[in-house]
């Protein structure tokens, strides 16, 4: 990701001319190279939107994203512009789509039977539950299952709600990414390991593929239509991976 950012943007005269001086070609030019990251953050979250949803708009609301985070980051503490502007950018785009709900309410619900059926039946069974035994619970066939799990796609992903700080939040979000082990209080420490612990048994359970998928995703940052490739499949069948890697994780997180 930061790779994608030209050198010139950690040039801290530029910061200065821009906050200080109120200088518009230094802002021009520190917009111009963290304009990637904007790119970067749509190209991740793009795949799997509904066909409604115009990738303009993604743009558009991860334009005002960077500039929130330009106006809000304090360039004196030394702190990685990339990290904080990718929680902007992300963040804006989420609200942007629920604010202009341009995802069906008949998405989001779907994404929350499936939700329910992965729980239930792999409380019931447990073991990793097949899409034949989801299609009977849901009372639906398995060629519709899979059209579920397209229009269910992007609605599992922003349930997730990922939290965007705020700029009195600025020093919160340095603290959560440099961890001072010394002040961490023991609650803390164990609730944190209780939570990796079951975030890796959910991962356990997936299907190779979806491992595989999430791997490439969250840990490589692959997009879906590069992971595609990789993969030798449809960057469609990728997406549904992923949505059912998400929906299968988020059941059993949400009911720890």
């Amino acid at each position: 990701m930061a790779r994608t950012v030209e050198k010139k943007a950690f040039n801290i005269d530029l910061w200065k001319r821009w906050r200080l001086e109120k200088d518009k070609e230094a802002e021009e030019e520190l917009v111009q190279a963290y304009l990637p990251l904007v790119g970067y953050v749509v190209g991740r979250l793009s795949i799997g939107l509904p066909g409604t949803v115009d990738r303009g708009d993604l743009q558009s609301f991860g334009h005002m994203g960077l500039l929130d985070a330009m106006k809000k980051f304090d360039y004196e503490r030394g702190l990685q512009f990339e990290t904080y502007a990718t929680w902007r950018i992300r963040g804006a785009i989420m609200d942007g789509l629920r604010e202009c709900d341009l995802i069906p309410r008949s998405a989001r619900d779907k994404a929350k039977k499936i939700e329910e059926a992965y729980f239930v039946l792999e409380q019931q069974n447990l073991r990793t539950v097949t899409d034949r035994e989801i299609s009977a619970y849901l009372g639906i066939s398995e060629k519709e299952l899979g059209q579920v799990y397209a229009d269910a796609s992007f609605a599992s992903l922003l349930s997730l709600n990922e939290p965007v700080h705020d700029e009195e939040d600025q020093k919160n979000l340095r603290q959560s990414l440099i961890v001072d082990e010394k002040a961490k209080e023991p609650q803390r420490a164990l609730d944190e390991a209780v939570q990796k612990q079951i975030l890796a048994e959910a991962i356990d359970r997936l299907s190779e593929k979806e491992r595989i998928v999430v791997s490439l995703f969250y840990y490589e940052e692959l997009t879906l239509t590069e992971i595609a490739e990789i993969m030798a499949l449809s960057p469609s069948r990728i997406s549904q991976i992923h949505s059912k890697a998400l929906l299968r994780i988020r059941a059993l997180l949400s009911k720890s």
